[in-house]
Formats: structure tokens, sequence, C-alpha cells
């Protein structure tokens, strides 16, 4: 049901908003307020033909905008689906634009699509009645529906199942011709992640270990400026043997400890004080005796150095190809060898996909053998119902009758009744309504042998 259409720029309107509700609505108004343009919108709703001269003068473009509220099960809301669109809550947005150019676009729940596509849900989605405008009921495709509504649950339930069928295959065969087209690309993307797998394997990195020796490098760069500052401090600090005149600071806060603590029971607080320099002065021999073994263990090892920086290059050569640091470049491997198992699983998945392709086309045929069977059944109590009616239109001889047949084909079919025959989103039938206007005339399609046909869709 189309609840609401807002148009703009189009024709004499330039920003209104049309509301509907269940029921009988009617549009009014003197010549000259814009009627027949609600009606031309509702026309390029449809995706009716777009012509550059509707726009407003002064406009770049018109756009018409339409909400309608449909069953997710219902035709027209699967076709959206499967051209990409969204439906919220059982509404779907339509809208079409039209350029001051002449250029004309398309969207569906959010996406862009051909106008064509608009055609094709009218046809589930809006019937215009009148002796010219109303072709509803000669497509076949509607009178296949009103077929399937007179015969009830007895098409309605294996119909739902089929439609769910269908769409799984729909989902299987797009997975499979992925799969089978993209069979190089998805070949090579392989091939280069297993090259780029190896190198990492063969690197063995560790996590974190680009930063233990940039830091090692570092240290080893500048030992011997790092030992010399080492001797220095340890020299200010323990003194220097060489130079027994020279003062350090171990000496000097010694010194002053020894004068504090000779007088340290006069006063409290000088003994505090005392207590503090003896602190000092253990500090002082601790960090001393830390730059002694510093100074000791440092190793100004060139070779390690020239081992660090080759080590240092290859890792380089790892994070220029996959990832910034070596943790992202664990990171990556792992990532890539669950994609390169997902490739090669690509033939088992093929063979899956296969089986079951090959299995929903056989469900298919049986459940559209089911469709055809209980179509024609209700065919001929659908035929004599309306037959018998159109007796009080004064039309007693007139007849009614159905043709429902399948179209044989060498493609990409199903079986049924031991035949390949086309199929789509309804089963494989095709079903014609055929009148024979008096005795003695063949039967035809209500299209060519009846005329002022105003009937709902």
């Amino acid at each position: 049901m189309l609840e609401e259409m807002r148009i703009r720029a189009l024709g004499v309107i330039d920003d209104a908003v049309v509301e509907l509700s269940p029921g009988f609505t009617a549009v009014t108004g003197e010549t000259g307020a814009g009627k027949t343009m609600v009606v031309t919108s509702l026309g390029l709703l449809l995706g009716g033909r777009a012509d550059a001269a509707l726009v407003r003068i002064g406009a770049k473009a018109a756009v018409v905008e339409g909400r309608l509220t449909v069953d997710a099960r219902s035709a027209a809301a699967v076709r959206a689906e499967e051209a990409g669109a969204e439906l919220d809550d059982g509404v779907l947005l339509i809208s079409r634009t039209l350029s001051a150019e002449g250029r004309s676009r398309a969207h569906v729940g959010g996406r862009s699509v051909p106008v064509g596509l608009l055609g094709e849900l009218a046809d589930d989605l809006v019937a215009v009645h009148g002796q010219t405008d109303q072709q509803g009921l000669l497509r076949p495709a509607r009178q296949r529906q009103a077929l399937d509504r007179y015969a009830g649950a007895a098409v309605a339930g294996p119909l739902e199942k089929y439609a769910g069928a269908y769409r799984r295959l729909r989902a299987v065969s797009a997975e499979l011709e992925e799969l089978t087209t993209r069979a190089r690309e998805r070949a090579q993307e392989a091939d280069l992640l297993r090259f780029g797998l190896e190198e990492v394997a063969a690197a063995e990195p560790r996590p974190g270990e680009d930063e233990e020796l940039a830091a090692e490098a570092e240290r080893l760069g500048h030992a011997e400026a790092l030992a010399s500052a080492a001797a220095v401090a340890h020299a200010a600090l323990a003194g220097n043997p060489e130079d027994p005149e020279g003062v350090d600071a171990a000496t000097l806060v010694a010194g002053a400890h020894r004068a504090v603590e000779a007088v340290r029971s006069h006063d409290q607080a000088l003994a505090g004080l005392a207590d503090r320099i003896g602190e000092v002065g253990i500090l002082l021999s601790d960090v001393a005796g830390d730059l002694a073994g510093y100074a000791d263990n440092l190793d100004a090892d060139p070779i390690r150095l020239a081992a660090v920086e080759e080590r240092r290059a290859a890792l380089s050569q790892l994070t220029r190809k996959y990832g910034e640091t070596i943790a992202d470049v664990l990171a990556w491997a792992e990532q890539g060898a669950a994609r390169l198992a997902e490739l090669d699983g690509d033939d088992d998945r093929i063979g899956e996909l296969t089986a079951e392709h090959d299995a929903l086309r056989a469900e298919l045929g049986e459940l559209a053998q089911t469709l055809t069977d209980a179509r024609t059944e209700a065919a001929g109590r659908f035929a004599e119902a309306v037959t018998a009616e159109l007796a009080s239109l004064a039309m007693p001889h007139a007849r009614v009758t159905f043709a429902i047949r399948q179209t044989e084909t060498e493609g990409d079919g199903i079986e049924v009744g031991g035949r390949p025959v086309a199929f789509g989103p309804h089963g494989a039938d095709e079903v014609e309504l055929l009148l024979a206007p008096h005795p003695g005339a063949p039967p035809r399609p209500i299209a060519k042998g009846a005329s002022g046909v105003s009937c709902p869709g």
C-alpha cells in the first residue's frame, strides 16, 4: 500500500506531500491545481517514461519519493531485496529523480537501481484503473496471481516452500559462480599468501623482538661513550685509585656523617639528620657499585653489533611488506593463514555447493509439479465460477478457461513431469486466461479477445 508520496519541483508543484490511508482517496481541485502532476508522479514511481519538460522552471531536478508498506514475503519485497534494497519494518522507500537535462535516476530501499526495476515492482504494488490505463489483468503474472489466490492453501503452502528453496538456489548459484569464475584470481591470492607466510616463518620473528634489537643496537653503537661516562661517575662517587689526592662524594658524605654522629646524643633533631646522611652514604655506595658493574659488563663487541644490525635488516624486510611492527607482521601472518585455509578449501566448498545446487533443483522440480497440479485443479473451478458470472453481464455464451503450460529448455532448468523446463520465483507454470466470447469462437488470451477491461489488481 502506498502510504505517502512527496513531490518536489514537478510541473506546477513546488513541494507537496500526498498522504494516503486505507480505503478510497480522492484528489480534487480546480484546473491547474496539479491533479495531473500527482498522477504523473505516481507514474514516475512506477517506472514510467521521464520527460525533462516536467521539471519545474528554474529547478535543477524534480524528485518524487514514495513510502509503501509491503509484505516481506511478497514478490515485490523479494525482488527489491534481490536488488540490494533494505526494508524497514515492512516499509519500502522508492524515489525517482529527473534532472532538467533529462537524466533519470531511481532508488529503492536506499540502493541505486535501474529504472526498469520500478516497472517490475509496479506489477505487484499498484494497479491503475481505467478504460485504457488498466492493464493489470492482461498480464500473465496478474492472471497467475489471481489463480493462486483462488486456489488458497493448496498453492500457498507449496509456493512458500518453493520460494524459500528458489532464494537459496540463487544464493548457492551466485557463490558457485564466484568460486568458479574467480578461480584464477583466488589462485594468485593463495600463491602470494603462501610466499608471505613462508617468508615470515623463515625469519621466525618474536613478539617485541624489533624493539629489543633497536635498544641493543643503540647500546652497542655507543658502548665506549657509555663506559667512559660510567667510569667518570664512579670516580666522582667512590674515588679514583690512581688519584689518591682526589675528592669524591663518598668521602665527603662520610666526613659529614662522622661530624654529626659524634654529637647526635645532644639533640634529637640532629640525630635524625645523622641517620639521613648515613642513608645517603649507603645509597652512594650502592650506586657506585652498580656503576662499576655496569662498566665491567658493558660489551663493546663489533661482531655482536653487526649481528644485531643484520637481524634488524631481516626484520625490516618483513615490516616493509606486512606491517609497521613485528606485532603487526605476526597478526598479518595469523590472518593470512586463515585466509589461505579458506582458499585451499575452495575445491571442497565447490563440491558441497554443487551437491546442494543439484538437490535444490530436484526439490524445486517436485515443488513445481505440486504447484502445477494444484493450479490445474483450481483453474477448472475458477473458470467455471467466472463463466457463471459472465451470464449476468449479458454474455451467456462466453466461456473462460485457463491455459497452464511450461516452456521446455535445454539450459539451466528444472525437471517437471520428466522434462527440463524453465522456472522462476513462482514455479515453472505459464498461466494465461483465455476467453471464448461466443459459441464456435476459439479461446483467445483476454489481452487479444477482450476490450474495455477494468478490473482491480
